[in-house]
């Protein structure tokens, strides 16, 4: 959680602005200024909040905290959203004592209503009242809209001997598409690195973890993941890609590759998580086309669901994803059941294939014998909750 590492307090707290009482604000606070990273949605509405953030991380050279409120996105409100980021986040800069832009805010819910400042002022009183080295659980409470379960990871790994901290929060159930981000990911470490080197790991991870899962192939106009990193843990400073920085970056790799597979694992409605591994491509783009087809494929997850053995949907969606392929030389497996050959039907056990379907995880690999690249994606089902979930979203 985020606050593994050492240096950092969090808290998460209920200030009204989600309907069911629930805790709706979080504060991730670090004792010491933190060298910070981010990755944000390609998507080009974005939310206020949002706006913000990027500005400051561009501006400023370190970051003292973040605040993260759930139950409204802060977007599509006009001129209004951005002034009501500045006014929550100079608030909480005024009750830590620190340069306002080096507070940074998140906000996540529903698009096209207003922030209630007031509310969520008071709810940074009580937040900073309840900050604790504790408070990791909390804060993820508060980040989580149709979530069911909190997504957390902790990773510890020997720099140089010292022993470094990473841990992470991240939120998404629904929303979620590759274009980074695909939800709302605060990770702390602290690691003594470089911006320059910091920048360098958060890319490279989000391409191989985040950008691998979709749910159901909306990208949100929210999102972003953060890494803050507090030089506490006493490293030398990492500045170049040496092998203390391959250690970082596994570890880095490692929490968001958890953070991610939890966020496809928790999709909306979802009974299943589902791992996609396309091989042998002729390039690596043809690789990504078809595992991303496959893995937002209405008709694919909704056969996942019904545990039904379709790779007639697999093969489908392979061929309209624009990739370069012959189908004539596609091998297809369900759960290491071999169904398809050669782009032909092959007699499979259907017990067998229904068993395999039936578990909550399992592995669809489609072999296209053209090459060598390949790529992997993480995607769930799509139940009948799915509908009655985002179908009553905003009551």
């Amino acid at each position: 959680m985020v606050t593994f590492a050492r240096g950092f307090k969090a808290s998460g707290v209920a200030c009204g602005l989600k309907k069911n009482g629930r805790k709706d604000l979080a504060v991730v606070v670090s004792d010491n200024p933190c060298v910070c990273s981010g990755v944000y949605t390609t998507n080009i509405v974005k939310g206020h909040s949002l706006q913000l953030t990027m500005e400051r991380m561009g501006n400023s050279p370190y970051v003292n905290a973040v605040v993260v409120n759930s139950g409204c996105a802060n977007a599509c409100v006009g001129q209004r959203g951005y002034e009501d980021a500045l006014s929550i986040t100079e608030y909480l800069a005024q009750k830590l004592q620190v340069d306002k832009d080096t507070v940074l805010i998140g906000s996540t819910g529903v698009i096209g209503v207003p922030l209630n400042v007031e509310l969520i002022k008071k709810g940074i009183d009580k937040a900073y009242a309840e900050l604790s080295y504790e408070g990791g659980h909390d804060a993820m409470e508060a980040i989580m809209t149709t979530d069911t379960v909190p997504k957390l990871y902790e990773k510890e790994t020997i720099i140089g001997g010292i022993t470094v901290r990473i841990g992470g929060m991240a939120k998404g159930s629904g929303m979620i598409h590759p274009n980074m981000a695909t939800m709302i990911s605060i990770i702390t470490t602290d690691a003594n690195i470089s911006r320059k080197m910091l920048d360098k790991a958060l890319s490279k991870v989000v391409n191989m973890t985040f950008n691998r899962v979709s749910v159901d192939g909306d990208t949100s106009v929210c999102d972003m993941c953060l890494v803050m990193a507090n030089q506490l843990a006493g490293n030398e400073c990492i500045e170049d890609d040496g092998s203390e920085y391959i250690l970082f970056e596994q570890a880095l790799y490692e929490v968001c590759l958890n953070l991610a597979k939890a966020i496809a694992k928790d999709g909306e409605g979802a009974t299943k998580l589902v791992e996609i591994e396309v091989v042998n491509a002729k390039t690596k783009e043809d690789a990504d086309l078809i595992s991303s087809a496959i893995a937002k494929s209405p008709l694919c997850k909704t056969a996942f669901f019904g545990e039904d053995a379709n790779w007639g949907r697999i093969i489908t969606a392979a061929g309209y994803s624009k990739a370069s392929f012959e189908p004539d030389r596609i091998d297809i497996y369900i759960g290491g059941l071999a169904v398809c050959k050669n782009g032909v039907a092959l007699e499979f056990d259907e017990d067998v294939a229904l068993e395999i379907l039936k578990q909550d995880e399992f592995k669809i690999l489609v072999d296209l014998n053209s090459g060598s690249e390949k790529s992997i994606m993480w995607t769930c089902d799509f139940s009948y909750d799915y509908v009655r979930i985002n179908g009553s979203y905003r009551s």
